[in-house]
């Protein structure tokens, strides 16, 4: 299975296993193995997946260093092994071969999560999706220059994650055959807002009359929610905090014009 094919064939494999008669337990088990695979893809270690995938196939040990669970993360293990443990069990049930390889997918995800100590970093992940935040970001940088530099630089670019450019959303692109490196804007944010403002609209969390004014009020905040409604000067805005990368950013929902789902169209589907 390809890299470019396994998000999307995990995404089948979950829906195949969703029932709406399910337990509670089951809901959180396959929840839990779905946000590991978009973990991976998410923080842009397709390649390092498939490498350490690679390795395990071979019988052979990929390097990792394995040690205590950073702060906080305990309960995290806990619920990677009995998604673990769930996952093994379908897997040695299941009829064909084909069938214990996709099954497989989510077994080394798991794996690769807790053999390269990032269980503390999937745990974060995890309550970013609980919240609802906006597109996950795994940095930012005050001007594409910057930013340029810093992919030059990478002794290992990440692939198929998104990075922050004056606060505007961009993919990372790395193709590790011919190492073309490229930043390409996208407009995951806008969908986000369109989204986001018809499932919540906006209620001000507090109001401001100027973007100063808001900017210095998110500044001081300890530790700002993932994201909430404000007012500047009488528009909507929202607040977001990316505690990953330490950013803070306000995003007006004019923004979202243009971006509306139609109001038939499946959510999250931007």
């Amino acid at each position: 299975m390809t890299s470019s094919t396994l998000l999307s064939d995990s995404h089948e494999v979950i829906g195949m296993l969703w029932s709406d008669a399910q337990s509670p337990e089951q809901t959180r088990l396959l929840g839990l193995a779905r946000d590991a695979i978009h973990f991976v893809f998410a923080t842009g270690q397709r390649y390092q997946f498939s490498d350490f995938r690679e390795a395990l196939s071979s019988d052979t040990h990929p390097a990792a260093t394995v040690g205590p669970p950073p702060d906080g993360s305990a309960s995290i293990e806990e619920r990677m092994d009995g998604a673990a443990g769930f996952f093994t069990k379908l897997r040695d049930e299941a009829d064909s071969s084909e069938e214990k390889k996709r099954l497989q997918v989510f077994l080394d995800a798991f794996h690769f999560i807790a053999l390269t100590g990032q269980t503390g970093a999937f745990g974060e992940y995890l309550e970013h999706v609980e919240a609802g935040a906006p597109p996950y970001a795994i940095a930012s940088f005050d001007t594409r220059e910057e930013a340029e530099a810093w992919l030059g630089n990478h002794p290992n670019p990440p692939d198929f994650a998104n990075v922050l450019i004056a606060n505007g959303y961009h993919d990372v692109f790395h193709d590790r055959e011919t190492n073309v490196r490229r930043l390409l804007r996208n407009r995951g944010l806008e969908y986000y807002l369109a989204e986001l403002a018809q499932e919540e609209p906006p209620v001000a969390a507090a109001s401001f009359a100027s973007l100063e004014e808001a900017e210095a009020w998110l500044t001081a905040q300890p530790e700002p929610a993932r994201w909430a409604w404000v007012s500047i000067a009488g528009e909507p805005y929202l607040a977001v905090y990316h505690p990953n990368i330490g950013h803070r950013a306000l995003y007006p929902l004019s923004m979202a014009k243009g971006y509306e789902l139609p109001p038939d169209a499946p959510q999250g589907s931007a």
